[in-house]
């Protein structure tokens, strides 16, 4: 049984051929029923939920990974990380095949009414910079979308930077696209992006999310309290342990992160 497998999969990360060479006819529903085991497994382990990720809104990735619609995961108090004046130490063991994302995140003080533009902004109560390390138990990254959203959305830890109350970024619909992001490693830089890399805006991420909680059976719909964090503005990279990666920002007075990976 594919939950079984999943399960059994996950805790620690290894790499396994893709579900969809042994289920050829997998669709990306039913990998989400099977994330849904994994979740009410590690709930009965006791596993907290505290917000979720969006992968795959970069369109500029979709060509080089063969997926071509964004995904979404469960971020739990297990994998998000503290950053202690924006730095921090995230440990490898346990992620098979790890790869450093640079991010927008959100916090909702209360769930979006709609996926309106003007209805988002309203639910959001704090911006930051967010730093996702993606893992994936399939050879070389090579998978497809039922895969992804087996393996609630390819999700490995979160760290969320300096959280800025929304009524200090009163630009913040209008900036976000623009958003330019550089990502270094011991200090050189590595590769940039721009926030409408992401759907267009990290903004219309949260809302695609929104829409597709909404219409997807079983899917817990938002609530308050959730950090949601939007997709990888550049590229993803592999991290190894003992390497020191940093971002910097332009565009929005949300400070960079600087990661080191233990």
């Amino acid at each position: 049984m594919l939950a079984e497998e999943l399960i059994a999969l996950a805790e620690p990360a290894r790499v396994a051929p893709p579900f969809t060479d042994t289920y050829p006819g997998l669709t990306p529903a039913q990998g989400y029923e099977a994330a849904g085991a994994l979740h009410r497994h590690r709930l009965a382990q006791g596993w907290r939920p505290v917000g979720r990720k969006i992968g795959f809104t970069n369109r500029t990735l979709w060509p080089r990974y063969g997926v071509y619609e964004p995904i979404w995961g469960t971020v739990y108090d297990r994998t998000l990380i503290p950053a202690e004046g924006d730095r921090a130490v995230i440990g490898l063991a346990g992620l098979a095949n790890p790869r450093i994302e640079p991010e927008v995140c959100f916090g909702l003080k209360h769930a979006p009414r709609s996926a309106r533009p003007d209805d988002l902004l309203a639910a959001i109560g704090w911006a930051a910079h967010s730093i996702e390390i993606v893992q994936s138990p399939f050879p070389n990254w090579k998978f497809k979308l039922a895969d992804c959203t087996a393996v609630n959305g390819l999700h490995g830890r979160l760290v969320i930077g300096t959280r800025v109350p929304i009524d200090r970024l009163p630009e913040l619909a209008r900036a976000l696209p623009t958003l330019q992001v550089e990502l270094l490693k011991e200090g050189a830089l590595i590769d940039r992006g721009v926030g409408a890399n992401v759907l267009d805006s990290p903004l219309l991420a949260l809302g695609h999310l929104v829409q597709v909680l909404a219409a997807q059976t079983g899917a817990a719909p938002l609530v308050a309290g959730e950090a949601i964090t939007t997709g990888t503005i550049t590229d993803a990279h592999a991290v190894r342990p003992g390497e020191v990666w940093s971002t910097r920002l332009q565009g929005l007075p949300l400070p960079g992160l600087t990661v080191r990976f233990a």
